[in-house]
């Protein structure tokens, strides 16, 4: 994106890539950290618990990944269905305090909840385990779920919804003009804007699809705890494959990003020399 110049018109997609990749690198680091088996002892034992054992600085990460996925689709929302107000909404410092606001909030969610639920118990780790009473834990899980899931699945459904009527009824008004010389550069913006609609609905479907069964599961597991442990793992893993495959998404759907992958590609730069 920073080749294609691209982050800085798409600045709120260019955070959701770096949001991305630095929960990729930070499971790297996680999962490194947890297969030494250090012996947790003292103060550098119970960070080692907090902040890795516990994979809590992962979901730093993934939370504001998750928080400033809804601040896109709101961005795109106000753009396309109310394309008056976006240029008095949508300016610099807006987009710049949602980008901060989405750090921010991750980390101060996730550390606060697993430094108030975390304890080292002769060496090992018990994170999000220690909780004060099973009610606090129970509204916890259906406040997680209502917050991360239900909202944010309507939220997409709601604003993505409205913004394929909207493209329709466009898409309708410039065939019916097409007869009559449509312009050759409207017509492209037009492309590009709605390249970059397509990829992120397809980015909300992919992040629906992988993390419903790892919602669903932890919601179960506040009401009982006669769970298959396997599904945790199975159900985490097709969390983790969300975050690991969404740079690939961008690099095949987002067409800035692709034509400069394709440049790289020694035997693709003759073909776009000569078109």
């Amino acid at each position: 994106m920073v080749a294609s110049k691209e982050h800085k018109k798409q600045f709120l997609i260019f955070n959701q890539n770096v949001f991305d990749l630095c929960s990729s690198l930070l499971l790297v680091i996680t999962y490194s950290v947890k297969l030494c088996r250090i012996r947790l002892i003292g103060t550098l034992g119970y960070w080692l618990c907090v902040i890795f054992e516990s994979q809590s600085i992962i979901w730093c990460s993934m939370i504001g990944s998750l928080i400033n996925l809804m601040s896109i689709t709101i961005e795109r929302y106000i753009k396309v269905v109310h394309p008056n107000r976006s240029k008095k909404l949508l300016r610099k410092w807006v987009r710049w305090s949602a980008v901060a606001f989405a750090w921010i909030a991750g980390i101060v969610y996730q550390m606060a909840l697993v430094i108030s639920t975390s304890e080292v118990i002769d060496g090992a780790c018990y994170g999000f385990k220690m909780w004060k009473s099973e009610t606090a834990a129970l509204i916890h899980g259906i406040w997680n779920f209502g917050s991360f899931y239900v909202i944010v699945l309507f939220i997409f459904v709601f604003c993505y919804g409205k913004i394929l009527v909207v493209i329709r009824r466009q898409a309708r008004v410039m065939a019916a003009h097409s007869g009559h010389g449509s312009s050759t550069s409207q017509a492209q913006s037009s492309h590009i804007h709605t390249n970059v609609i397509k990829t992120m609905i397809f980015v909300s479907v992919f992040y629906v699809i992988t993390w419903t069964p790892a919602y669903i599961y932890y919601l179960l597991f506040h009401f009982t705890s006669n769970l298959i442990i396997t599904a945790h793992f199975v159900f985490t893993f097709l969390g983790f494959f969300y975050i690991i495959a969404n740079p690939f998404v961008y690099a095949l759907k987002f067409n800035p990003v692709r034509r400069v992958l394709v440049g790289l590609i020694p035997w693709k730069k003759p073909e776009q020399s000569s078109g």
